[in-house]
């Protein structure tokens, strides 16, 4: 389903389409809309974290957090915010966003650019959530001389105000960052961040650029480490064949060239976990049966970005919507008995 004011957000710069719509969501939240309903089916369970429907936003979408109560409104289960890195930067320089229309994608270079964590924790703290819940995701600076201690300084500041905090360390636009994905990098990290988040769920979010030898060692290190969560993934890299003229941009790929390869490495991280350990799918999901897929193959949230520039807000209820029905064709009782 297309929304009226696609044509003009896309004939801005695709950076600034976004931020205007950010505004256009944090005024939305102002206004007497109601409450979104949702049938029981829907609900899931992570972490102790009970969720109304399994339904996410994923990070990058509103970064700062300017928009969250605008985004609940659209009936999204959970709004994950950030990336927040400790100190405000930049990101790479512009542009650095390319919607890929003919492919529905989107390539960024963004490089965790925020306002820095306490401007995005003071917006969190005084969000309306509703029945949502509220992910922060956390990073490093770029030019940090301690990617950890950056890690747990986000962990400890986030842990009391989200309903979970997520360790992003999938980005592939900051240099470097990957390489905590593997081996004692990896365990140093978890173990600071655990001891650093008290009883709030713990997410670890990954890349779907990962073979199956290190799949099996990040599963081992997040149930080793007792994590909630694992969210599979963010951008990829790689390039399946696109038409669109960006496509030859550099940066991370998303939106529904990713999904074929967003759905197997989850396939294989259920294979890797055990099903010992929750699990979050992302990238490419733009529809209903593509969410039904992903809790079939395992997941117990999925989450949204890039369809939602072709779909629009709207997307989100036609998801739900159709996500039920398959449910309650199936037989299955809530998600949970659905997922794997």
């Amino acid at each position: 389903m297309s929304y009226a004011l696609r044509p003009l957000l896309f004939a801005l710069d695709a950076e600034r389409a976004h931020a205007l719509t950010l505004k256009a969501l944090a005024v939305r939240a102002k206004l007497p809309f109601p409450a979104p309903r949702h049938s029981p089916r829907l609900a899931t369970r992570i972490g102790g974290l009970a969720f109304a429907n399994p339904l996410g936003v994923a990070a990058g979408l509103d970064k700062d957090g300017v928009a969250i109560d605008g985004l609940f409104g659209f009936g999204f289960g959970a709004v994950e915010i950030g990336t927040l890195t400790p100190v405000a930067q930049a990101g790479n320089p512009r542009p650095r966003l390319f919607r890929l229309v003919a492919d529905r994608a989107v390539i960024n270079r963004m490089g965790f650019n925020n306002g820095g964590l306490e401007a995005g924790l003071a917006r969190a703290r005084t969000a309306s959530r509703g029945a949502g819940r509220l992910g922060i995701n956390v990073g490093a600076n770029k030019d940090a001389a301690d990617r950890i201690a950056d890690y747990v300084a986000g962990v400890t500041a986030a842990a009391p105000i989200a309903d979970y905090v997520t360790i992003n360390i999938s980005s592939p636009n900051t240099p470097g960052l990957r390489d905590l994905q593997h081996g004692a990098a990896l365990d140093d990290l978890l173990a600071a961040c655990t001891a650093a988040r008290g009883a709030t769920p713990l997410f670890l979010k990954i890349a779907p650029d990962l073979d199956t030898a290190a799949l099996d060692g990040i599963a081992r290190a997040a149930i080793g480490h007792r994590l909630d969560a694992i969210i599979l993934g963010n951008t990829t890299i790689s390039r399946p064949p696109l038409r669109a003229p960006h496509a030859g941009e550099s940066g991370g790929l998303s939106g529904a060239p990713l999904a074929p390869l967003a759905r197997q490495r989850l396939v294989d991280l259920r294979s890797a976990t055990g099903g010992n350990i929750a699990l979050i799918a992302a990238g490419g999901i733009d529809s209903g049966a593509e969410a039904y897929a992903r809790i079939r193959a395992g997941a117990r949230l999925v989450q949204l970005y890039s369809a939602l520039v072709y779909h629009g807000p709207g997307l989100a209820r036609t998801i739900l919507r159709d996500l039920d029905h398959l449910l309650a064709r199936d037989g299955f009782a809530d998600v949970a008995a659905a997922a794997g």
